[in-house]
């Protein structure tokens, strides 16, 4: 892959796009001390996963021609709209991947890691928040999903359409979590503006849950970390991280409740993926 004619223009658009976003638009926190609009590059190389350095030698059109997956990245980053992702990835000398519509496919790949994660509950999320896959830890957190038909696995449903006083509500991680999943399928819905499943979706949260209208109109960008609580029966109240990680150009997520190593929660799981019934969680329909 070589960059079309020079790196300038490539390195202007990087820089424009950037200018043009507030810390707020993307969730950072805002200051008073900026002397310049727009956002700082450290930011940009920290919303898209890549080192500062390199961030700034694309700006300077200097260094290695950015590879597909980062060139998603910067796109992603920089909220681009689905035409100035495919003009960046032009600018590159590259074909931006299809955007046509989120994939439902779950690679091998991502099915072996599952089947490798025994003592982490982890599953599969599709752009709009579908479960396409998961370990049998995850079921204690997520419900039945075997049993399930595949039309009824959808996270973001169970979620918004429970009853404002649902003890779920309760939980300031419950909203935590509330608040990522609408921004990530808000997300979505601009990455992916002809997908009816996604429109068909939002528009049946807005008119049934006051709470994802609230939170859409926020605008707010996803974060890939939220500390959630569960309870273990005779054994009390446990924190963890859930932490989400995006499958490059699927639109898929992997969603993992990760435990600190040495934790009480960590034991307990650990003792249930081995059989110990006396440390499952209780099952839940709606995570908390």
């Amino acid at each position: 892959m070589v960059f079309v004619d020079d790196k300038t223009d490539f390195s202007a658009f990087l820089r424009q796009q950037r200018d043009r976003l507030t810390p707020g638009e993307v969730g950072l926190p805002s200051t008073s001390h900026r002397r310049t609009p727009g956002l700082r590059r450290q930011e940009v190389a920290q919303l898209a996963g890549i080192s500062i350095d390199y961030y700034i030698k694309l700006e300077q059109g200097r260094g290695a021609t950015p590879s597909a997956q980062v060139l998603s990245a910067l796109a992603r980053a920089l909220l681009l709209t689905r035409d100035e992702r495919e003009y960046l990835f032009t600018l590159a000398g590259d074909t931006a991947p299809s955007t046509t519509g989120p994939s439902s496919t779950v690679s091998s790949s991502v099915r072996f890691l599952l089947e490798n994660m025994p003592e982490v509950p982890a599953y599969v999320v599709d752009a709009s928040w579908n479960v396409l896959a998961w370990n049998d830890l995850a079921e204690y957190f997520i419900g039945e999903l075997t049993a399930m038909p595949p039309a009824d696995r959808n996270l973001a449903r169970w979620m918004f359409r429970a009853p404002a006083d649902h003890p779920h509500w309760s939980s300031p991680s419950s909203r935590a979590f509330a608040q990522i999943v609408a921004a990530d399928l808000r997300s979505s819905f601009l990455r992916y503006p002809r997908f009816a499943e996604i429109n068909l979706l939002v528009d049946e949260l807005k008119n049934a849950s006051p709470l994802f209208g609230e939170l859409w109109d926020q605008k707010s960008a996803s974060t890939p970390v939220v500390q959630k609580k569960l309870t273990i029966p005779d054994r009390g109240d446990f924190s963890f991280d859930c932490q989400m990680l995006s499958i490059a150009d699927t639109g898929q997520q992997l969603v993992t409740y990760c435990a600190e190593p040495g934790s009480p929660v960590r034991e307990a799981l650990r003792q249930f993926a081995e059989g110990d019934p006396t440390a499952a969680p209780q099952a839940v329909r709606y995570t908390t």
